[in-house]
């Protein structure tokens, strides 16, 4: 069978044994644009064969092989872009055999079937708290075709992920034009939506932000207006 004969007919129905939902799989995941080339070109775009999510949040990738290919051709390529997603759990088939990585533990092996959603995020997070676990899981605030970028997506996962385990002092370091306020309207939204607090309370905290130059004031301003009638609906 081709690659994408193996996927359809070997790795889909797997998946679905496992209960992964059409909800959490995205299938060949571009998370890259591709290098600025001269003439106005562009190099070859990243993305991984199947995306694995679960409670809003990115869990696993697949790297997949036709059949008569060996599995683990291509892993190190797939661990690569797991890093580079901040994603703990890589898994490369050719739809008979399954492998998997993980990358807290810095190893690997045979596995007879994917972990439920809810097992391989208990394999992420371990027993967390209900408090905790609606921070973690609450969804960005879309609106339109705005949609956060891969990297913005993982900042605003980190440090909500950080916040949530109690971690006091978070640094975020990005270079001008990748959207620093939109990052941080991000999380401040998921922050309000989710009533995180720090005493534990069951109430949304308050928040100051700080802009060294008034022209920066006015972006917040104009960023951060639909949190304004977000949370007149949330009340």
């Amino acid at each position: 069978m081709t690659e994408s004969d193996t996927r359809s007919k070997l790795i889909d129905p797997k998946l679905k044994e496992s209960n992964w939902t059409e909800n959490n799989i995205v299938r060949e995941y571009f998370f890259t644009d591709g290098r600025k080339l001269i003439g106005n070109k562009r190099g070859k775009r990243y993305f991984v064969d199947y995306l694995l999510s679960f409670k809003n949040t990115n869990l696993a990738i697949v790297e997949a092989k036709a059949d008569d290919k060996d599995p683990l051709d291509g892993l190190q390529q797939s661990i690569n872009y797991a890093q580079k997603l901040k994603i703990d759990f890589v898994y490369a088939t050719n739809g008979d055999k399954i492998y998997e990585h993980s990358l807290i533990e810095g190893s690997g092996r045979w596995v007879e079937n994917y972990p439920t959603p809810d097992e391989l995020f208990n394999k992420k997070f371990g027993q967390i708290d209900t408090k905790k676990e609606q921070t973690i899981t609450c969804p960005f605030h879309i609106e339109g075709n705005m949609k956060p970028r891969f990297y913005q997506q993982i900042a605003v996962q980190k440090s909500i992920e950080a916040i949530a385990s109690g971690k006091d002092r978070i640094l975020l370091t990005l270079a001008t034009g990748t959207g620093k306020t939109y990052i941080a309207f991000q999380i401040v939204y998921r922050l309000f939506a989710s009533k995180w607090s720090k005493d534990g309370s069951d109430r949304r905290p308050k928040i100051l932000f700080l802009a060294d130059r008034n022209v920066l004031a006015d972006q917040a301003y104009n960023t951060f207006n639909p949190l304004e009638k977000e949370i007149i609906r949330l009340n």
